[in-house]
């Protein structure tokens, strides 16, 4: 039962409905961690320093490098900044999951949380030094076009940043709400304006005696 506005008359704390987000959270996030630390540690294991293994001729290969810079190989040189960069991602996410009420929400900060702490794992405990390790980045795709390669934590970054543009440009928000273009409030009030701004051009059309008569 319910006070008016909505607020529970028993007093107890709405915070349920967050427990299990925040749980889907860090389910989706533990995931995609294991699996990249896992896809890590076979291909370093198996396929460093040989022959790159083609899966799909002319569309993957697995080719085993250390990327100093960030996602797709991309600022090379510049990896004790984006082991920064990496941690303030993840202090973020944590503290945006205090307000996290929202399903879809909670899968793209999953996969964006295990994608980062992935990749930051690696930066801080692989060679060359601590804090400035080299991610593995081992998938390569279509060859032919020498799109950078990359790992499973990249993808679950990129996938991760897709949905919360999808989900901000459609106004979903991370407490569980959704932002209209316009307000219900709103439109009902153009609508009443816009009916009495009718009514008054159809009374001034009137003749007065039908108006008398009336």
């Amino acid at each position: 039962m319910q006070a008016a506005g909505g607020a529970p008359l028993s007093g107890e704390p709405a915070w349920p409905g967050r427990a299990r987000r925040i749980a889907l959270l860090v389910v989706v996030a533990a995931v995609v961690y294991v699996l990249d630390q896992v896809s890590k540690f076979l291909v370093v294991e198996f396929l460093e320093h040989e022959e790159p293994l083609t899966v799909v001729p002319g569309a993957l290969v697995l080719t085993v490098i250390r990327n100093a810079g960030a996602a797709f190989s991309i600022g090379t040189g510049m990896t004790i900044v984006f082991t920064v960069i990496a941690l303030g991602v993840v202090v973020a996410i944590v503290r945006t999951a205090r307000k996290l009420r929202s399903l879809p929400w909670a899968i793209t900060l999953g996969l964006l949380l295990g994608g980062a702490v992935g990749n930051l794992t690696d930066r801080i405990f692989r060679s060359p030094a601590p804090f400035q390790g080299h991610v593995v980045d081992f998938i390569q795709v279509f060859p032919v076009t020498r799109f950078p390669v990359f790992n499973l934590a990249d993808s679950a970054i990129v996938c991760g940043g897709v949905l919360a543009v999808f989900l901000a440009w459609r106004g979903y928000q991370i407490d569980g709400t959704r932002q209209m273009d316009e307000p219900a409030g709103d439109h009902t009030k153009d609508h009443a304006e816009g009916h009495a701004e009718g009514e008054a051009d159809k009374q001034a059309g009137e003749p007065a005696g039908e108006r008398a008569d009336g």
